[in-house]
């Protein structure tokens, strides 16, 4: 499930913006299949990222992930339209930005992180018993 919706794409960016990038058959209203592959390309891309660091599928959304699944999104169909604009590219590359220092922990999502294992750096080995004494 993409992490943002039609609905909040439109609300973030105007349904003007979208319907710019995502009206490709130009009959003035949003085609719903192109905005959801944007939508699940951008979360998918996004899960990249966040799985360095949380366990997948994340058990809420943060609405920090809504708003650069939205950027994400707008950005690629912007360019798939020809439309890309260098404020499209700055929230892209802000999010993108923002995701590599959530990756690397600099910069929390509010989502408990996976317990890691610790381990004593000790290796155990077992082995069948003998079976036969000392041959020498």
């Amino acid at each position: 499930m993409a992490y943002a919706t039609q609905d909040a794409l439109i609300e973030r960016h105007g349904l003007d913006a979208v319907l710019l990038v995502a009206d490709r058959d130009d009959d003035g209203v949003v085609d719903a299949a192109v905005v959801a592959k944007a939508l699940a390309d951008a979360t998918a891309e996004i899960d990249t990222y966040v799985g360095a660091r949380h366990r997948l599928p994340l058990p809420s959304v943060p609405e920090v992930l809504v708003r650069l699944c939205c950027d994400i999104s707008l950005y690629r169909l912007s360019a798939d339209a020809g439309s890309n604009t260098e404020e499209k590219r700055k929230r892209f590359e802000d999010a993108v930005s923002l995701l590599i220092r959530i990756a690397g922990g600099s910069v929390s999502l509010g989502l408990p992180t996976p317990v890691e294992q610790q381990s004593s750096g000790e290796a155990w080995f077992e082995g069948q018993p003998k079976r036969f004494g000392d041959l020498l």
